[in-house]
């Protein structure tokens, strides 16, 4: 199993909002596809698939903050 975490961010962010998720719980997910879109006071952002699997859980929804190095899926 593989832990997706929030990276770094620039300089100064610690957080960001999920804002969308392009996958569901359940779901085969290809490595460097769209995960999650994310939304900073800077920037909005789509984080990748880190591997190839099955999207087992989100612990994070849509409209959540989450603080970098936080676990917001996991995929299997």
């Amino acid at each position: 199993m593989t832990e997706v975490k929030l990276p770094e961010l620039a300089s100064g962010v610690t957080t960001a909002t999920i804002s969308f998720w392009h996958y569901s719980e359940g779901d085969a997910v290809k490595k460097d596809d769209d995960l999650v879109e994310l939304v900073t006071d800077k920037a909005t952002f789509n984080l990748p698939a880190p591997v190839s699997g099955r999207l087992k859980q989100i612990t994070m929804r849509e409209g959540d903050t989450v603080s970098v190095g936080e676990t917001i899926a996991v995929i299997e």
